[in-house]
């Protein structure tokens, strides 16, 4: 893995990333990808999207440049700047200019977080023209067919202010995802952990509990991620019920009542 500047990363997945369909969203990717269209997948934290993009640049054989949007992403950082190196001022291509070149996967995760302002840079890629200006050189990028964008977004955080501007999100093949069924979500968790599958399920089963608290004192319920961490912390050895705490209850709120509540459905289980 090579670490890009800030918040990106460039990956050559050169092993098979563990990955289960919930869909057709594989072959749908794989149909955008041939035809140059780019892909917005939608759904909650911690339900496979990022895996998913790992696993598609394995399948397409690209490396893959992700971006972890923030509010203080600016266009720079996404395209490039001039860096005084040495003495000499000299062109630093930021992300998603060196996904284009290279051609890359390149993921925005997390879209809606960064500004709007920085977002429109996408915009040129996103549609038949398939460019990327580069307005401090005078340089236009053009993408080669290898080239993919993908950008990713959880409608549960949607607000007034934090969503995509229909100018944005029609330039886009949507591939929505949700939390995997209770089967899939018990398969991944063992798999992922090793935890064995009646523990698996006792977890699957308490997120699904934590899930029906969404909107009633909770923001999101647990994850699949969350509820890996907690198996590999079984795994581990620790307790169940202090497993539970540390890697499901304590990352989903700070609310002491809430977490009081949590507490007693895991006890419930273990």
């Amino acid at each position: 893995m090579e670490k890009g500047v800030g918040k990106a990363e460039t990956l050559l997945v050169t092993k098979e990333p563990y990955y289960e369909p919930q869909g057709d969203e594989i072959l749908l990717f794989e149909s955008a990808y041939r035809n140059q269209i780019p892909v917005l997948l939608k759904g909650p934290t911690g339900c496979g999207k990022t895996r998913f993009m790992e696993h598609m640049a394995w399948r397409l054989k690209r490396p893959l440049v992700t971006v972890s949007c923030h509010d203080d992403l600016t266009a720079s950082d996404l395209v490039g700047r001039y860096l005084i190196t040495a003495g000499d001022t000299v062109w630093v291509d930021g992300p998603l200019a060196r996904a284009v070149r290279m051609g890359g996967l390149c993921y925005l995760d997390e879209i809606v977080e960064a500004r709007k302002d920085t977002t429109v840079v996408i915009h040129p890629l996103a549609d038949d023209r398939r460019v990327l200006p580069i307005e401090k050189t005078g340089e236009v990028l053009y993408a080669p067919a290898e080239f993919a964008l993908a950008i990713s977004y959880n409608p549960g955080y949607q607000s007034v202010l934090k969503d995509l501007k229909q100018s944005t999100r029609q330039r886009f093949v949507a591939l929505e995802f949700d939390y995997p069924s209770t089967d899939l979500e018990r398969r991944i968790v063992d798999h992922e952990s090793g935890v064995g599958d009646d523990v698996a399920g006792k977890l699957v089963k308490f997120a699904a509990m934590t899930r029906n608290l969404k909107g009633s004192g909770l923001e999101e319920g647990a994850s699949t991620r969350l509820l890996v961490h907690a198996a590999k912390l079984m795994v581990s050895g620790v307790s169940p019920v202090a497993a539970c705490r540390g890697a499901i209850a304590q990352a989903l709120t700070d609310d002491p009542e809430m977490l009081a509540a949590i507490h007693e459905l895991s006890a419930s289980l273990f």
